[in-house]
């Protein structure tokens, strides 16, 4: 790793010596929970990640075995349901690595728009789809509604018993979804160790299973993390990275540098999400938190604020990004640098950054393994559902302003289009500040590249960082410390209305339903808004309507 620390290398320095007085490094290993905290709690059953290379190691010939099978038998197309940990791995992989001739083409949805769950019904062909079902708790209600969606639209095809040939598991034992996995007679389940947290998951079963099914060789990912997993035990701390990426962060963080930028090679830019995961629901609590900033437009270094650090990530050979973090490191930032060999070192690349959240979450003094605040937005969520199943409608926003099909609900005072943002951002040119962009909207390439257009108008114009994140699956990641920090956060909700919708199925097998995905969505959007607002931040919901293209269009270019 290459470090430009600029001012602040005595006082890392200090930081590091402290770690080697109070023995951390040996003390993680040794699984010792009073490193965060005195009390165990969701500390000593979340610590199984430290073993995972030698527990997954052992599951390895069942996997390939399994992959085998199923090659043999023709799939060709793998369609995985999951939430955070167990859909962000499964995407790095699949974009990594791209599809290995052979082997299955992965999707991932993570989505519950109708029209994306749709989407997936329409184009992928049931007779050659796996449908894997991965959630650790096994009672995740995105996950069990895809589960129950999918199951019974290949059911409707082929028949309950042939299609439930089509589905395998992958959960923790005694889940919900062991038993309904159990009862439905899926063709496979896999049991996780349950002592590994759901982000911290990336080389248990929950990202190594869909791996090997997209092609990635498991056997030369192991062996590629193993130098890692040395280099983490080791107590001479210029050899261990991950410590001193830790300690690092975690000392800039608590200086009120926060914004940890992510500047990434394109070929492992998918990367970034995953690490975004990591880092924003482990560190983001107790009114702390480090802010990943991940896909963010590139800027002139001096719309940058001096809250940021950049990680600067490329792979061997590929020079894309290196004039820019010149530059940046000429304007006096921090940077850190790290350089993979192959593609296959993510495998130890997981792990390093695994290690090194945990040592942050000691510099801040946060418990790294917990989400308290995660809970509070799916209560909104349930909440809503529930008035919905009594009410039959959700709850009713009154719109603070209308305009060409859009409604605008805020708190500050809406004259016209061009004046929303200039009114809702009118504080945050503040150093730490940062605004979030929140799209309850169906993932698609050309609506994010207009998201991205939105995102850096606002970079421009109010050099604070800048976030965007599809809805609900950001609720899943960064939602944590949206509701955990220290509420520097401008919340941006883009949502629209719907032209499809599609059933939720009470019964996996059974067409009857009582809710849709259409509301799901609603719920959720309003459930975390309603969070947010719970918890003092500043939101700004904007309903695009039917039209959202042409909606984006009006909100990019309107003044600022």
């Amino acid at each position: 790793m290459k470090s430009y620390l600029g001012n602040y290398q005595r006082t890392i320095e200090k930081t590091l010596e402290k770690i080697t007085k109070e023995k951390i490094i040996q003390r993680i290993w040794q699984k010792d929970h009073t490193v965060w905290r005195k009390e165990p709690a969701e500390i000593s059953d979340r610590l199984g990640w430290l073993d995972c290379r030698e527990v997954t190691r052992k599951s390895l010939d069942e996997i390939n075995l399994f992959v085998e099978e199923i090659l043999n038998e023709g799939f060709t197309q793998a369609l995985l349901m999951g939430m955070g940990g167990s859909s962000l791995t499964p995407e790095v992989f699949r974009m990594t690595f791209g599809i290995k001739n052979g082997y299955l083409d992965l999707h991932v949805i993570d989505s519950t728009h109708p029209e994306a769950v749709l989407e997936y019904e329409r184009t992928l062909y049931p007779t050659k789809t796996l449908y894997i079902v991965s959630t650790k708790s096994g009672g995740t209600i995105e996950t069990m509604s895809f589960m129950k969606y999918y199951f019974t639209s290949v059911s409707k095809i082929m028949g309950q018993e042939k299609a439930a040939q089509h589905f395998i598991a992958i959960t923790d034992p005694g889940s919900g979804l062991e038993e309904t996995a159990k009862n439905l007679n899926f063709r496979k389940i896999f049991l996780s160790d349950p002592n590994i947290g759901g982000r911290f998951s990336a080389l248990s079963l929950f990202g190594i299973v869909p791996a090997a099914l997209a092609g990635v060789d498991i056997n030369k990912l192991f062996d590629e993390s193993k130098k890692m997993i040395g280099e983490c035990e080791s107590n001479e701390l210029s050899e261990n990275t991950s410590v001193l990426l830790g300690s690092i962060i975690g000392t800039l963080t608590a200086e009120g540098i926060d914004k940890l930028t992510l500047i990434i090679s394109p070929r492992l830019k998918y990367f970034g999400g995953w690490l975004e995961q990591l880092i924003a629901e482990s560190t983001g609590k107790d009114r702390k938190g480090i802010l990943p900033v991940d896909l963010e437009p590139l800027v002139p270094v001096n719309e940058y604020g001096s809250d940021r650090i950049f990680i600067y990530i490329k792979i061997s050979g590929d020079n894309y990004f290196d004039k820019k973090v010149v530059e940046i490191k000429g304007a006096g930032f921090v940077v850190l640098e790290l350089e993979l060999k192959n593609i296959y070192e993510l495998g130890a690349e997981f792990f390093r950054w695994e290690f090194a959240t945990a040592i942050a979450g000691y510099v801040l003094d946060v418990q790294p393994f917990d989400q308290p605040d995660v809970e509070s937005t799916k209560v909104a969520a349930r909440t809503m559902m529930t008035e919905f199943q009594l009410k039959g409608k959700l709850p009713e926003l009154k719109p603070d302003f209308e305009s060409d099909g859009m409604k605008i609900y805020c708190e500050s005072k809406v004259e016209n289009l061009d004046n929303v943002f200039p009114s809702f951002l009118a504080e945050c040119k503040k150093s730490k500040n940062y605004v979030s962009i929140q799209a309850y909207l169906k993932p698609d390439e050309k609506i994010w590249q207009m998201l991205q257009q939105l995102r850096l108008k606002i970079l421009n114009e109010y050099n604070v960082a800048t976030t965007l994140g599809y809805g609900p699956r950001f609720l899943h990641s960064t939602g944590q410390l949206h509701k955990g920090d220290s509420g520097n956060g401008f919340f941006i909700q883009l949502f629209s209305d719907f032209s499809e919708d599609a059933g939720i199925p009470e019964i996996a097998g059974d067409s009857a339903s009582s809710i849709s995905f259409r509301t799901l969505i609603k719920a959720q959007t309003l459930g975390d808004r309603q969070a947010l607002m719970d918890n003092h931040r500043k939101v700004l919901s904007i309903e695009l309507g039917m039209n959202v293209i042409h909606s984006l269009e009006k909100l990019i270019q309107s003044s600022y």
